[in-house]
């Protein structure tokens, strides 16, 4: 196995990614790559035009039990901690900081904490450095205000994976439907992410009429799924109170 590299942070955010996730791999840490990069790695529409962007920061998942190994991990990878924030925010989540590049890394441990909570406990424990592409989309669509660039970044995973019921290079629809069925809010955030996602394709230039018929495979399995008695006793009362949280804005990466 070769030597973990600990010279310091790339100046290429990619290839930093790249270094972080190979290193915590080799060390035995459950550091997966998640956001914008994160579809990067799995998409290669994002990589050209039109869906191409700037990164700025790196956003990880991790878990709680490791976090004893992940922030020397991290110190030795040329990293400086955040010690306010992780004194404060230390048992959800961590920020390191590249000073020489002025870039932010991000660890959320155990769930990511945004509009909704997704539970990727039992998600880390795969060799890949990077989420699935399931729930890379999740990550995503979980979002209640979102950007331009959330948007670039569902439609060039969509474009590049197919639905199906497995993880793998495909969304895994079987999964995301069983993690609705017990989250109404969610779901219901989707539901009208799905409809902002189809109004975007529409001003694209590029091909993607596959996106299109992979939102409707997704909804359709998402529907069929039964759903729990807490998710039809929240539905009942809809949209009348709020279903969601609003994060702070560096969080919603």
């Amino acid at each position: 196995m070769p030597d973990v590299d600990h010279s310091s942070p790339h100046a290429d955010i990619v290839e930093e990614a790249r270094r972080v996730t190979t290193a915590a791999q080799q060390e035995q840490i459950a550091l997966k790559l998640t956001g914008g990069l994160g579809i990067y790695f799995h998409a290669p529409s994002a990589r050209a035009a039109p869906f191409r962007r700037e990164y700025r920061d790196l956003d990880f998942v991790g878990l709680s039990a490791q976090r004893v190994a992940v922030q020397p991990f991290l110190l030795r990878l040329g990293y400086t901690p955040d010690m306010p924030f992780n004194t404060l925010q230390g048992r959800r989540r961590l920020r390191y900081w590249d000073r020489v590049h002025d870039r932010q890394v991000d660890i959320f441990l155990d769930q990511i904490w945004m509009c909704h909570t997704l539970d990727l406990r039992d998600r880390l424990h795969e060799p890949e450095g990077v989420l699935t592409p399931a729930d890379l989309l999740l990550t995503k669509m979980q979002i209640v205000k979102l950007n331009a660039k959330d948007l670039m970044d569902i439609v060039a995973l969509l474009l590049d994976h197919p639905v199906g019921a497995a993880d793998g290079e495909i969304i895994n629809a079987a999964y995301v439907a069983r993690l609705l069925a017990r989250d109404w809010g969610f779901y219901r955030t989707l539901q009208l992410n799905m409809d902002r996602i189809r109004t975007a394709l529409t001003r694209l230039p590029a091909q993607t009429d596959a996106v299109g018929s992979r939102l409707a495979a997704l909804w359709q399995a998402v529907e069929m799924h039964p759903k729990s008695l807490s998710w039809r006793l929240r539905a009942r009362v809809g949209d009348r109170l709020p279903w969601y949280e609003l994060p702070e804005p560096d969080e919603a990466g």
